[in-house]
């Protein structure tokens, strides 16, 4: 199995060109059964990265384009009105509402610059998010198992933007950003192939019954009495920071914490290190706290202050 993630994680890096650590970041927050969050400019690899994976793991995989038009029957589906044959065959076949199903059942879902929808769009995830379900006209529908959410936001300052609220954002358990290539990786990416090209030359590395088997590995990685201190004293340290308007929420302890275990896992351990939740530290609290010097911090910004505030609590 941790073959298959090695393997899982040098296909996705042969598309998506010099972001090992974002790919490992995605791989983990897979394995830890969490939603992903990619903040960035457009046309950095997003969208690639979420069809990388999909393909890999033989998951079923589906995009949606947020914008201010979108609707939440778009994104979840609706019922349409069907008209029977009616006749000698009685009123039960004189019509009925049948259920359409929205892009939200499949076991991958982009939602691709979601801050560019309303609220009330945006909203439409929530409960999927969390309880792996959708509410539609009475009847609750459980989503497919697997179920994985990347959505990618562009920055605050580019126009016709709605900022996501604070109860959507603690639905992702981690934020990443996948920035500019390095010089080495751009000139290949220049002198490669197409990623579309490539994009159909990537083979399954995993299936989806491989996928739950790991998810359930993860669940399993042991933490310490003692790293569950430290994990505490860096949780009392975000609720107490003056730099933050408020701290992590029970919640964000809990994903960092199954974060850690994702970590360790794709290092081929069956225990947390403190070095597991150093690593994957930014990319769980990052968007989860919100500095009181500026509203618009960018993701640069809170990062460092993330940063700082980690460096304060010591190990033991």
């Amino acid at each position: 199995m941790s073959r298959s993630l090695d393997a899982l994680i040098a296909q996705v890096s042969e598309v998506i060109l010099g972001k090992d650590v974002a790919i490992r970041q995605c791989v983990t927050c897979l394995l830890a059964g969490g939603h992903l969050l990619i903040e960035d400019l457009p046309g950095v690899g997003k969208t690639t990265l979420a069809h990388a994976l999909a393909v890999s793991l033989g998951l079923g995989f589906s995009r949606v384009q947020f914008t201010s038009d979108l609707l939440p029957t778009d994104v979840v589906g609706v019922s349409v009105y069907e008209r029977g044959g009616g006749g000698a065959a009685g009123p039960e076949s004189a019509g009925r509402f049948v259920f359409h199903p929205g892009p939200i059942f499949s076991e991958i879902l982009l939602a691709d610059e979601v801050n560019r929808a309303t609220p009330k769009t945006q909203s439409a995830l929530l409960e999927a998010m969390e309880e792996r379900q959708v509410s539609v006209d009475g009847a609750t529908r459980a989503l497919p198992e697997p179920f994985f959410v990347i959505a990618t936001q562009n920055p605050f300052h580019q126009i016709g933007t709605f900022p996501l609220p604070e109860s959507q954002l603690d639905r992702f358990m981690m934020c990443i950003a996948l920035g500019y290539p390095d010089a080495r990786a751009e000139r290949a990416l220049l002198e490669g192939e197409d990623r579309r090209l490539l994009m159909k030359k990537l083979d399954r590395i995993l299936d989806p019954s491989s996928l739950t088997a790991l998810q359930a590995e993860v669940r399993a990685v042991h933490a310490s009495a003692a790293l569950l201190d430290y994990l505490q004293a860096l949780v009392a340290a975000t609720r107490h920071a003056a730099s933050f308007a408020e701290g992590l929420s029970p919640r964000g302890a809990l994903a960092l914490l199954q974060a850690a275990r994702a970590w360790a896992l794709l290092a081929r351990r069956d225990h947390v290190l403190p070095e597991d939740v150093q690593a994957v530290w930014v990319a769980v609290v990052n968007h989860r706290l919100r500095p009181l010097t500026s509203n618009g911090a960018t993701h640069v910004a809170q990062r460092d202050a993330a940063l700082q505030l980690l460096a304060t609590v010591p190990l033991s």
